[in-house]
């Protein structure tokens, strides 16, 4: 005899996956859940009149897995659509990271793939928008059915970087830089970003009549920042309403690395990449001959102190029990002649933290040094944070997280899906993060059985990624839009 509390109890799970598969499944499947929900719903009604008959556990057990086997055969046939028509395309996918590969762009400079990317979307049937934050591209895809609108982003735009190396699609582009002359590179995977997300919209394409939503489809411009005196990526996109008109209830996106093998998939909740605030520090002292040092107010010597006095910030103020952090001199400048002792002496740098506190904290710290060394030698300091860009913590959002975790798993294989610890680089996704909760993952790009040590760095003119990694790119964001699509149903 099952207890009526106990009954009553996996009555009532039951019933929500027999809505949910009943929502899903054809007439036949339907029919099969509706008999067995009668059923346990008599067996209930008679345990609370006290006439409840006997059940054999193992049959009542077997009715069970006939409804959890229901309830996942629509996630089955979804999975292997996605999977299929991920085959079907991946040719074209290869196509147009090689082609995006071999002509790069530089931030806010990326007509010719925005074209490419518009015209794609278009004859997908997609409404397209372009010219947002420069040279964006906003694809919006309605379902059949109502349903959240979920926001896929990928950013376009490459880096001033000569690219070495024998492939056959090597670009060979070159332009002008902050004034010098230099190649033109993707080193940093955004041609294989650009190219999964083409390829993600052909499969969502194909599923229209079945999605419960609106998928907005997001290729950015200029994510490694504008150029100097310029405004451009995330920060320009929000600006201009990317997350409005409709309003994105979700965001997602993904960033292929070359130290992780391919096949994998890398997470984290909460915070997950660093923000990033570039500084200028600018010591102001007092300029005399190099042989009389005694009659100057030697600013290079009080930069050192600065250099110096600004290293115990991470290691005494902030708690790194808890999160990382980074205060980095990049650049020093001062000076044009051995026996000058100049007046000014510039620094630059950037602070990385992990928490909008620790952010604060850490800048504001940055001052106060900058400040009081160069005030007790004599001389001054001008402080600015950020200087000319600033990105937010990558943050994760926590529940969102948790509630993805499965398709993460579904797309790589639970094998494949770990954990990461945080990374102290940082990505304006970020911004659409401020907006709507979002999920930011990592994808192996790695060859397998690579050297994670000796694989190519990101930015570096020999960086390069393993193709075998965009059909699993494709099928996991197209994974996240549906799940995440079917999950608001319930």
């Amino acid at each position: 005899m099952i207890g009526r509390f106990k009954l009553t109890n996996v009555s009532r799970s039951i019933a929500k996956i027999n809505a949910r598969s009943c929502s899903l499944l054809q007439k036949g499947w339907r029919r099969l859940c509706k008999i067995v929900a009668n059923y346990l719903d008599l067996i209930v009604l008679n345990s609370i009149l006290g006439r409840a008959p006997e059940i054999s556990m193992n049959l009542f057990y077997l009715f069970v897995s006939l409804l959890i086997c229901v309830s996942t055969r629509a996630d089955g046939n979804t999975r292997t659509q996605v999977k299929q028509s991920t085959e079907r395309v991946e040719p074209n996918i290869i196509a147009w990271r090689r082609d995006f590969h071999e002509h790069p762009e530089l931030g806010n400079r990326e007509i010719r793939t925005a074209g490419i990317v518009a015209k794609h979307l278009e004859a997908l049937g997609i409404e397209v928008k372009t010219g947002v934050a420069k040279t964006g591209v906003v694809g919006l895809l309605k379902g059949a059915k109502p349903g959240p609108v979920v926001a896929l982003r990928a950013d376009m735009d490459g880096l001033p970087v000569t690219e070495r190396g024998g492939l056959p699609f090597a670009s060979k582009v070159k332009t002008t830089f902050n004034g010098r002359e230099t190649g033109v590179m993707h080193a940093c995977g955004h041609d294989t970003h650009v190219a999964m997300l083409l390829g993600v919209a052909d499969v969502l394409a194909g599923m229209k009549n079945d999605l419960h939503g609106t998928v907005k489809f997001i290729f950015q411009p200029c994510e490694e920042g504008p150029p100097f005196g310029e405004e451009g990526g995330a920060e320009l996109m929000v600006k201009e309403g990317v997350m409005e008109n409709p309003h994105v209830d979700v965001v997602f996106g993904q960033h292929i690395w070359s130290n992780l093998e391919v096949g994998k998939i890398q997470y984290r909740p909460g915070g997950t990449m660093a923000s990033s605030s570039d500084l200028q520090i600018i010591v102001k002292g007092k300029s005399a001959h190099g042989a009389t040092p005694w009659s100057s107010i030697d600013p290079i010597v009080v930069a050192a102190q600065i250099i110096n006095n600004l290293q115990p910030i991470i290691s005494r103020n902030l708690n790194i029990s808890q999160n990382p952090g980074i205060v980095t001199i990049g650049s020093i400048h001062g000076g044009n002649r051995f026996n000058i002792i100049p007046e000014t002496v510039e620094l630059m740098g950037t602070i990385r933290a992990f928490s909008p506190g620790d952010e604060k904290m850490l800048s504001d710290r940055v001052k106060q040094v900058a400040l009081k060394t160069a005030e007790s030698a004599g001389a001054t300091a001008e402080v600015k944070i950020p200087y000319s860009v600033r990105c937010p913590v990558t943050f994760n959002n926590p529940a969102l997280t948790e509630m993805m975790l499965p398709s993460l798993k579904k797309s790589a294989g639970a094998e494949n899906v770990t954990m990461m610890p945080p990374k102290t680089v940082a990505e304006d996704f970020s911004f659409y993060q401020e907006k709507a909760p979002g999920l930011f993952v990592f994808l192996g790009g790695m060859p397998a059985g690579g050297n994670a040590e000796t694989a190519p760095a990101h930015h570096t003119p020999d960086f390069t990624v393993d193709e075998g990694a965009l059909k699993l790119g494709v099928e996991t964001l197209a994974n996240l839009a549906l799940d995440y699509m079917e999950l608001s149903q319930k």
